[in-house]
Order: C-alpha cells, then sequence, then structure tokens
C-alpha cells in the first residue's frame, strides 16, 4: 500500500438519541488500529468528509443513501442480523447490499449479501490505551456484579437469578456510556454478559472494552454463540442452567481472583492487527475506485441548515457563523454576501450557492440571534427559488424560552413576519417577497399547542412573486418610485 487515504469515522445520531454515544467505543478502536498503520484518522458525529474514506457507524438509525454517490462510505455493521436477530428497516438492509460494509461477526453477512468473501471481517478485542494506570484489585472492588446493556424480560429474570446467590448485580438507572460509564466497569469484580436475542451472537464489543479496561466477564454461553478464538480463555463461560452454581460457588473466591488475572493477562495478548490492516487496505482499494468514478461537478446544494453544532443536518449544506460548530461552510448570512459562493470545504467538497436554486431553508432557534435580520431574510431570499420555502423555529416573546439565552438580541411574536411578507417594500424589495403558508404554537415539547401554552412559534414561509397591485403600491411608498436608470443615448 503506497499511499493510505484519511479516514473520517462517522457516527451517525439522530437528533438527541443518547444511544449513539454506544458507539464511540468502537469508532475509538478503528481509530486506534488505524493510526497503528499510520492512517489519518478523524472521528465525527453526522459529517461525512468529502476527501476521505468514511467509515459510518449507526446507518441503521437512518443513512440517506443517495449520499454515496459524491461521498466515499463504507458502512460498519454492529447489528445481528437474520434469524432471531435485530430488527432492522429493508432501508437499512438495502444500504448493506448496494454498499461497501465491514462486520464484526462472519454469520451476520449471509443477511445482506451473497458475496460473502467481500465482507471485511473486524473483530473488537484488547484496546491498550484502555487499560487504567492504576486499578482496585479485583477482591477491594465495591461492584460484585455489574450490568451493562438493554434490558428485557430474559436478562432481568437471569440477573435475579444471580442476586438469589447472595451476590449483589449493579444497574445503570439510565443510559450511561464513555469514561463515565467506564469509571463504574473499573469498580466491579466482574461484568455479567447475556444475549439480547434468540440469535446470540456474542456480544464481542462490550466485552472486549471490559477485558480491555481490566474486569472480568462472566457470559453466557449459548449453544448459537461462536465467540472469536481470543475469548475462549479470557472468559468465563456459564451454561444458562449453571448461573446459580457459579456464582454461588466460584465467584468471588481467591480462586476465581486467580483464574482473573490469567483471563485478563492472556487477552491482552492477542492482537488483531492483521484484519484491520485488510480492512485498511480494503477502504484504499475501495476509496481510489470510488472517488475515480463519482460527479466532479461543484454541488449546488437545494437544502440549507441554519446552524451547525448538534443540529447538523447530513445531506443539507449546513452553515454556521462558528467555526466550533463545524458547519459546511463558514458564512455570515446576516451581512452582505457577493453571488455566488464558492467554495472547498472538507466535509461538502467542492460547492457553489447560487441565487434562485434553494427549495428550502431551515433556521432553528436562529433569528432570535442575528443582530442584521433583514440582511439574513434578505439573503435567504435571494437563495430560494420561487415557491421555495423558509422553515423557522424560534422562541415566543411571552414565554421564558424568549429571553432565557445569554445571546439572544429579540424576541419575536405573531406580526414579526409583517415586514418580510405585506411591508416588504420597506426592506427595499419589489420582485419577490415571502408569504406566510403555516404557523403554530409550539410548547416545550416542541408539539402544536395554543397561545397560553407556546413555547416557540413555528412559521413556513414561501418566496412568491409581487402582484402588479403590490409593485405598484412599491412604487407608491418609496421614495425613488423604485424605477430603473434610463440610459442615456
Amino acid at each position: 500500500m503506497s499511499t493510505l487515504p484519511h479516514i473520517n469515522l462517522c457516527i451517525m445520531q439522530p437528533s438527541g438519541y443518547v444511544h449513539s454515544l454506544g458507539f464511540l467505543d468502537q469508532a475509538r478502536y478503528f481509530r486506534h488500529q488505524f493510526r497503528r498503520m499510520g492512517a489519518s484518522v478523524s472521528l465525527s458525529k453526522n459529517r461525512l468528509q468529502h476527501d476521505a474514506v468514511n467509515f459510518v457507524f449507526g446507518a441503521h438509525l437512518g443513512f440517506d443513501a443517495n449520499l454515496t454517490q459524491r461521498y466515499t462510505c463504507i458502512f460498519v455493521n454492529l447489528e445481528q442480523l437474520g434469524e432471531g436477530g435485530a430488527k432492522v428497516s429493508e432501508d437499512y438492509m438495502q444500504l448493506l447490499s448496494r454498499s461497501a460494509v465491514v462486520d464484526y461477526d462472519a454469520d451476520n453477512v449471509p443477511a445482506y449479501t451473497t458475496y460473502i468473501d467481500d465482507v471485511p471481517i473486524v473483530p473488537f478485542l484488547n484496546a491498550p490505551y484502555l487499560k487504567p494506570e492504576h486499578s482496585i484489585p479485583l477482591a477491594e472492588r465495591p461492584i460484585d456484579v455489574l450490568f451493562i446493556g438493554s434490558m428485557n424480560e430474559r436478562r432481568r429474570e437471569m440477573l435475579n437469578r444471580i442476586e438469589s446467590t447472595g451476590a449483589k448485580v449493579v444497574l445503570f438507572d439510565s443510559p450511561l456510556y464513555g469514561p463515565e460509564r467506564d469509571e463504574f466497569i473499573k469498580q466491579a469484580k466482574c461484568v455479567f454478559n447475556a444475549h439480547f436475542y434468540a440469535s446470540s451472537r456474542f456480544e464481542q464489543a462490550r466485552v472486549s472494552h471490559c477485558l480491555s479496561l481490566g474486569t472480568p466477564v462472566v457470559s453466557e454461553r449459548s449453544e448459537l454463540a461462536k465467540p472469536h478464538a481470543a475469548f475462549e480463555d479470557s472468559v468465563f463461560w456459564v451454561r444458562p442452567d449453571d448461573l446459580e452454581t457459579f456464582f454461588a460457588n466460584q465467584f468471588a473466591t481467591p480462586a476465581y481472583y486467580e483464574a482473573a488475572q490469567a483471563a485478563l493477562s492472556h487477552f491482552q495478548s492477542v492482537d488483531p492487527v492483521e484484519a484491520y490492516a485488510d480492512a485498511l487496505a480494503f477502504a484504499a482499494g475501495y476509496g481510489q475506485g470510488h472517488q475515480e468514478r463519482r460527479p466532479t461537478e461543484p454541488w449546488q446544494p437545494v437544502r440549507i441548515n441554519l446552524g451547525s453544532g448538534k443540529d447538523y443536518k447530513l445531506g443539507w449544506f449546513n452553515i454556521d457563523i462558528l467555526d466550533r460548530a463545524q458547519p459546511d461552510l463558514v458564512l455570515d448570512l446576516g451581512q452582505t454576501v457577493q453571488w455566488p459562493v464558492a467554495a472547498h470545504t472538507p466535509q461538502a467538497g467542492p460547492v457553489v450557492l447560487q441565487p434562485g436554486t434553494v427549495d428550502l431553508i431551515y433556521a432553528n432557534n436562529v433569528l432570535e440571534h442575528v443582530p442584521d435580520l433583514p440582511r439574513l431574510m434578505e439573503n435567504c431570499l435571494d437563495l430560494l427559488k420561487t415557491g421555495g420555502q423558509f422553515l423557522i423555529e424560534v422562541p415566543f416573546e411571552l414565554a421564558l424560552t424568549a429571553w432565557q439565552d445569554p445571546t439572544h438580541v429579540r424576541a419575536l411574536n405573531e406580526r414579526s413576519w409583517l415586514y418580510y411578507t405585506d411591508w416588504f417594500w420597506y426592506l427595499g424589495w419589489f420582485e419577490h417577497r415571502f408569504n406566510v403558508e403555516q404557523f403554530a404554537y409550539l410548547d416545550d415539547a416542541l408539539k402544536e399547542c395554543d397561545r397560553p401554552k407556546a413555547a416557540f412559534m413555528r412559521v413556513l414561509l414561501t418566496k412568491v412573486e409581487t402582484t402588479l397591485k403590490e409593485r405598484n403600491a412599491a412604487r407608491v411608498m418609496r421614495p425613488d418610485f423604485c424605477m430603473p436608470q434610463d440610459i442615456d443615448e
């Protein structure tokens, strides 16, 4: 391999969806493996990079397949697929069948492709960067048994059986991920692993993470589970019928602690470097071929999102005034803009913003921050095609939400749109204006409500051509009659 592509690890996160944090462990492991081979690697949320090979985590949560035309994407499947596995959408299965994929378990692959040998299998094994500098001795740890993961009736029944032996089981009372969760793992004598789906694929990502942190894992062993060979001597395997016997007679004994240390040491000795080298070579070859075939003309976006940060919309063109929000383009539409705007950005690649070409602009809690709002509204009017729409959500003037943010410069109410609709000529507009298509009050949960309960307003504006009557009225009100300059002959 002569040249390694830049690798972007993209985690899909629907707005506010906490469980996407669960992909941080796997993405971090990919980053470690690829970086040790000399690759440049970035980690992003919902942001693909135009000139990188994007490994996408969590695409089952929603992914526009059309993006694979402009972006080089390899999808990391972490779902248990096939009979008895996770219930995922048909769109996700179609996405996998038509795309480049890497998987953690070979038994998933036949569910989405007949080209089984074309899918690299990448195990999750020891992560040396997780090894604690100082560890609490196992016998002195305050937590007996820690359980991590979604709960169902079968898992709860097994945990109740463990507690019947006198071992105390600790659960989280809310979703917890990342370093905050890891602190609890490091305080446990063991983490208990049980299968969630009938397919019983071994949960190697969770188990490997715990072992890497220096915490033993006691795992259910079903007939269908086919764990990677590295786990055979690294995990305490227990048949479902033997739960009480293990936890009553073996767990937390001197023999258990001795065996646990041996299991942890064994796990640290296994290195999946070849599998990840193969995956990186696959990425380099696939990336080169895809980038030679994809469109070369600049992208002309038809959907624009004003704002970024947590509000970033993949597949839209995201504009923000703050670089730290990681937008597609840093641009202040509250200032004078010379059209067209041409740029080349890491996420969007070559792009051109042309006036009169955009179908939809979305501004979620933006307008209350803009010092020169008429200028922003005019720039948005320019960008939209006739019939294009501007969807706006803002705090309602009479609600506490109107001034809770110290960066607000105004409050808005039902009549805040008059200058952009009825009195457009005040702003120097003549040929086009906005029309209010829809209006609604929203409560704190962003559900439509009556005015007394309103925390926000949602307004849908449409760009329309002014009528002859409206243009005549504008000439009456304008000091210059809005007449063109005649050319003297």
